[in-house]
Parts: structure tokens; sequence; C-alpha cells
């Protein structure tokens, strides 16, 4: 059994020092449980998801805590293994008796714990970029979804570069599912599909793939690769001189590509991005100096990062909300209104009631020659609309499913 847990009273010892003046109607801790990959394949994105959560975890106890009562943390390393999800998230449900979940990275792993969440009526934040489409009332999202990036990425890149695409995707639910949505707004804005592979996690080797683009000539490449193996496509494509621009919903945001990989592997990547950290705005600047105050080692913040250390605010405004109840029906209520916000380091996150997703505001992060990046283009609070209008309205029933553009066809 491999456990990062914290011990209860070596939390609480320090978690109380900080937590100031606290209420004496009820001191006893929130419990949050994080089950994130500190090890495995996925684990340089979402390390600092955890240190995200660490620093909020702080701040917000350093203030007072959650309605007067010390966040306590209950943290285990999932090893982006799928059965460690299920098997943790029983845990931290049954026996850990947390409050609410913060849990996972890949789509896979999402949908292997979220039928335990449903079964334990339990409360699970998913604070990542995803292919988009879960309507289920025991879930709070707060990554960015594809009407959000793709909507506004592939329609800004066909103006720029040609209508020609040529998609590279990994193959599972979050890689076809996305390559889904890029096939469909493609083609409703008079786009082809030069090609599309996908490929299947742990791939290293992209010789084959390289040789179908450039046969295939298209006119840039969407590329939806996820973990360490994978993203050694971009040197290669570099050393074979594909010199294509691409597009992405995933890289640069989470696994930091520009910043691993040699100048200019990664030149004239487009990628529509919540937050990295270097988004140039107060708020932002002040974020990453706290950030590596706490963490100086971090090598970068990415967007998964930021979306944790925002959904602790968002889950504190809920409990707050709900008169320092953390119970599931409570916290929910305060989302009807659609005016529970956060003024997070992008810019301000409200959650809809209706998906239970987050607005957003989107940056188009562009890779220069010399990796640095520039921003030529942001969108201002792009809502997450996409499920509403195929009929997801947890206000009124819960299906607990994931949609897709096939399933229900979307109103883009």
């Amino acid at each position: 059994m491999t456990r990062k847990l914290i011990s209860t009273a070596s939390v609480l010892a320090t978690l109380l020092s900080f937590a100031g003046p606290i209420s004496a109607q009820d001191t006893t801790p929130i419990k949050i449980g994080v089950l994130e990959d500190q090890s495995g394949d996925f684990a340089l994105a979402t390390i600092g998801k955890v240190h995200g959560i660490q620093l909020a975890t702080k701040e917000i106890n350093d203030a007072g805590g959650i309605a007067g009562r010390p966040i306590e943390l209950v943290v285990y390393d999932t090893q982006s293994d799928n059965t460690r999800y299920q098997e943790f998230m029983r845990r931290v449900l049954q026996r850990d008796k947390v409050d609410v979940v913060f849990a996972g990275f890949s789509s896979a792993s999402r949908e292997a714990y979220r039928p335990i969440v449903n079964q334990f009526n339990g409360l699970a934040f998913y604070n990542n970029q995803y292919e988009g489409g879960v309507c289920d009332a025991n879930m709070i999202v707060t990554g960015a979804v594809p009407e959000q990036q793709f909507s506004t990425l592939l329609p800004y890149m066909m103006e720029k570069y040609g209508k020609n695409v040529y998609t590279i995707a990994a193959d599972y639910n979050f890689g076809q599912i996305s390559a889904e949505w890029v096939r469909n707004i493609v083609k409703e804005n008079g786009g082809t599909m030069a090609g599309e592979e996908f490929i299947p996690l742990g791939v290293s080797q992209f010789s084959q793939t390289i040789q179908n683009i450039q046969k295939a000539k298209p006119d840039f490449v969407v590329t939806l690769l996820v973990g360490t193996a994978q993203s050694s496509y971009y040197e290669q494509a570099g050393a074979a001189n594909v010199d294509l621009p691409m597009a992405s919903s995933v890289n640069v945001g989470q696994g930091y590509e520009h910043k691993r990989f040699t100048p200019p592997s990664l030149k004239d990547m487009y990628a529509t991005v919540n937050y990295i950290e270097e988004v140039d705005t107060p708020q932002s600047k002040d974020f990453v100096k706290r950030f590596h105050a706490m963490f100086p080692d971090e090598p970068y913040i990415n967007q998964e990062a930021e979306n944790s250390y925002a959904a602790v605010y968002l889950y504190k405004e809920m409990v707050e909300k709900a008169k320092g109840s953390t119970k599931i029906d409570d916290v929910r209520a305060t989302l009807a209104d659609g005016q529970l916000c956060y003024d997070a380091p992008e810019g301000k996150m409200c959650i809809d009631p209706k998906s239970q997703h987050t607005s957003h505001t989107i940056y188009l992060a562009h890779v220069n020659a010399d990796h640095s990046i520039d921003f030529p283009k942001k969108w201002d609070d792009i809502k997450p609309y996409w499920l509403g209008d195929v009929g997801c309205d947890l206000t009124k029933n819960d299906p607990s499913a994931q949609y897709t553009p096939s399933s229900l066809p979307p109103k883009l």
C-alpha cells in the first residue's frame, strides 16, 4: 500500500497553529481528501495540483479556516493507476470520512472513481482540463472544457493557417472525445480532416506518425498527447523538420513542454489555457510569488495547479454560504443563484448551477521559436454552455452520465 497521508495528529498540530481565532461552536476540521498522481506517468503535471491545494489550505487556515473550522488534508498518491483511485476513493469516503474529495488527472481515472463517489453520495472536485460532457450532481469541475478551448482555438487557427487539419491524440476517452470535437468544429468552419491518429498511452516513438503527417501535408496539426512518453513527439517532429503550426487544448498548459524541451521544438504551438504562470497580470504575479515562496523548487505552475488552488477557495465559499454545513445537499444548494464565484489568478471563476462546471478566462498561449510565450488573444468569461445546450440541468435531475458530441449534437 502506497499512501502519502499526513497523520491526523501532525496535520491538526500544524494546521491549528495557523488557523487563527475559531468558533467555539464547532472547531472540528473540515477534511479534504486529495487523490492525485504524485508518481507515475502523469506526476510531472499533477504534483503542482497537490501543492496548489496545500497553498490554499495554508492561506485559508492562516485566515481562520472555513466558517471558523481548520482544513485537514488527507492525501494519497494514486501513482497514475486507476485501480488505486478506486481503492483510495472508497477509503477516503468510508474510513477517513472526508467532507469532499479533490481527485484525478486523466479522464480514465475520473471515470474509474466516479461510480464510487455516486455510490456513497460523496462530493468530488475534478480540477482538470478535460473532454467535457460529465453531467453528475456529485461532481464539480473546475477545469476548462471543449467549448471554452476548441471553439476558440480552432476557428483562430483555421483563419490564420488554413483549413486542412491533422489530429494526433492519446488513445483513451480524453483523446477520442476531444478528437470528435475537433472533427465537428473543423467541419462546421468549412475545413477538412487531412488525417487522424490515436496513440496508445506509453508510446514514445513517432517516426511513422511523422511520416504520415508529412505525406498528408496539413495546414496545422492538433496535438492531444498526454503523459511523459507521448511528449517525445515534439523533439522527434522537430528533428524531422515537420515545421507545422500546432494547436492543443492540453499541451503547454499541463506538461509545460515549452520549458522542458529544447527550442525550437514547440515553435508555433498555440494552446488555449485558462492559466499558465506567464500570464502577466498583477493577480497572476502575486499568485506565482506566493506559490514559489511555499514551494521554491516548483518547476512550473500549470493550469491544473491554479484550478486546484481555486477549487479550495470555491469550496470554502460553498460551505460558508451554506452556513458552515458540509452536507452535499446544502453545499450544492449554494450554486442555485449562479453567483458562487472566486476571483482566481486567471480572473473570475463562477460555478454554473446546471452543469456544475466553471466559467473561465481563456488565454491563447503562443510558443515562440525561443520557447517564450506571448498571448495574441484572450477571451473573457467563457461559460461552460454545451452541457446546458444538450439538456444537462442538475438543478432538476441527475443522470450521472457523460455526454459526447456524437451522443447528443451540440449547438456550437
